[in-house]
């Protein structure tokens, strides 16, 4: 389509495992992550666009196996421990985007994939692009991206877009007009957060205004979004 909606994000989505839903888009990545411990290495990448679900997924491993989480592009982060490191999962958010200054460096990068297989630790990594892409000034580093096992998810499909939209409306007890979804499928962004932007604006709407949840509410409350991509 020449249009699609350009919503204000929503609150984050939450990271219950029980909240991701798994389809042909995402079903090898989730069964890669399942297969923790085992990887390679103790390594592994989540690759994937904006919006396609690898943080959600990525929390969720997390808070299932207690990994320390660090956020590789947030510039004000504060310097990783690596001694607190030694012998845990360790999720690595963003890798593709380390900041200069931010908490993880290339040297701290290294240390920490070397870690990954030592004393039962282990190492998830988020990125959107492969690890071949990603820079590297530390050539030990370069050659340990390049041997990485990635699991990519692919942009957010029909079917996982419908699931945050029925689970969003459902946890504001809402019952959408069946004929909604295709509507809002057709103009979504393929992006989680965006359906779930876009599933909270109509509910509020709806409340406010004591309306059922229909196609033309949708129309009316969105069309103030739409926006020309081209």
């Amino acid at each position: 389509m020449s249009t699609q909606f350009k919503l204000p994000l929503a609150s984050p989505l939450t990271h219950g495992r029980e909240d991701f839903a798994v389809s042909p888009s995402n079903g090898d990545a989730v069964a890669r992550l399942d297969a923790w411990p085992d990887w390679a290495e103790g390594r592994l990448v989540l690759v994937g666009p904006a919006g396609c679900g690898k943080s959600h997924l990525a929390r969720a491993w997390a808070a299932a196996t207690g990994a320390v989480v660090v956020e590789a592009a947030d510039p004000h982060a504060m310097s990783v421990d690596l001694s607190a490191l030694r012998g845990r999962p360790v999720l690595v958010e963003d890798a593709d985007r380390r900041a200069q200054g931010a908490a993880v460096s290339d040297e701290a990068l290294f240390h920490i994939l070397n870690m990954a297989g030592v004393d039962g630790g282990t190492v998830l990594l988020t990125g959107r692009t492969a690890p071949l892409t990603w820079s590297a000034e530390v050539a030990d580093l370069r050659s340990r991206l390049n041997a990485l096992s990635v699991a990519e998810i692919a942009e957010p499909d029909d079917a996982v877009l419908e699931a945050v939209l029925r689970r969003a409306f459902a946890a504001a007890w809402w019952k959408p007009e069946p004929d909604l979804y295709p509507y809002l499928l057709a103009r979504l962004p393929r992006s989680a957060a965006e359906a779930q932007a876009a599933a909270a604006l109509l509910a509020e709407a709806a409340a406010d205004g004591r309306r059922e949840l229909t196609k033309a509410l949708a129309r009316e409350v969105l069309e103030g979004f739409e926006g020309d991509e081209g």
